[in-house]
């Protein structure tokens, strides 16, 4: 079904906004799914069908874009939707486990939702917060050092309409679709609030400062020589091969040379 007539023509203007920034048209396609996905809750083949129109591509073309990166949904998700960090450092830190429960606990597997359509889930390969293992997160805002039994509070709170801080960040979270419209490239005005870097991230910072360690100074002044460009290796066409001598120098089994090695 086509989108009605005031929504197409505020996502018309909006198109035109996220288009302009850029200098080839085709080049906006990713803010542009994110555009889609803000008003659909996924990417519907409406979604696909209005960015290659606005695009000047084809609908396979953004179909091809929208299925490789995993932050475009294909199905519809959670108003909120809880990503599970399992890659190594958050998995031997208990990630696993984590995902595990959670999933068991609301009946939902990978890039599923609850029947009432508050939270879904998914396993992410890495959140980038490794100093905060293992990290979840909800519509992308981080939720640090978390624990079976705080994963499955976190989403029943989620579910009952319960108020939910990250750990990090804005000061309240917003809606799935809300995220994307940020990702679109609309600024929701909230990015400098709360806790920007944590505790952990700033513990070697601590360290430096504790122990009057300085980073070296970048043209030599710190009594060291500054590095010597790497000059590129000349090619040059190897020597001709010696007669009764292998190609490559190598030594032929039993002859004398071989012996005296």
């Amino acid at each position: 079904m086509a989108y009605e007539p005031d929504v197409r023509e505020r996502l018309e203007a909006d198109a035109k906004e996220i288009i302009g920034r850029y200098p080839k048209p085709r080049s906006a396609l990713l803010p542009m799914l994110h555009l889609v996905q803000s008003v659909d809750g996924h990417i519907t083949q409406d979604g696909i069908e209005f960015c290659a129109e606005q695009l000047g591509i084809t609908p396979a073309q953004v179909t091809g874009v929208s299925t490789f990166y995993t932050q475009y949904k294909r199905a519809p998700v959670g108003e909120y939707h809880v990503g599970v960090c399992i890659n190594t450092l958050c998995a031997v830190m208990g990630g696993d486990q984590i995902w595990n429960e959670v999933s068991d606990h609301l009946g939902v597997g990978h890039d599923e939702a609850t029947p009432d359509g508050k939270v879904s889930l998914e396993r992410i390969e890495c959140n980038a917060a490794c100093d905060f293992a293992p990290v979840m997160t909800v519509n992308w805002e981080f939720f640090d050092n978390m624990t079976p039994g705080k994963a499955k509070e976190l989403v029943d709170d989620l579910r009952s309409g319960k108020e939910v801080l990250p750990s990090r960040g804005p000061k309240s979270l917003c809606s799935w679709k809300e995220a994307s419209r940020v990702l679109a490239g609309f600024p929701d005005g909230r990015a400098g609030e709360g806790l920007q870097a944590g505790a952990e991230s700033l513990v070697g910072l601590a360290l430096a400062k504790e122990r009057g360690w300085t980073a070296p100074e970048p043209n030599g002044d710190n009594g060291q020589q500054p590095h010597e460009p790497v000059k590129p290796r000349e090619i040059t066409d190897p020597p001709p091969n010696e007669p009764g001598k292998p190609i490559g120098g190598a030594v032929k089994p039993g002859s004398q040379e071989g012996e005296n090695k």
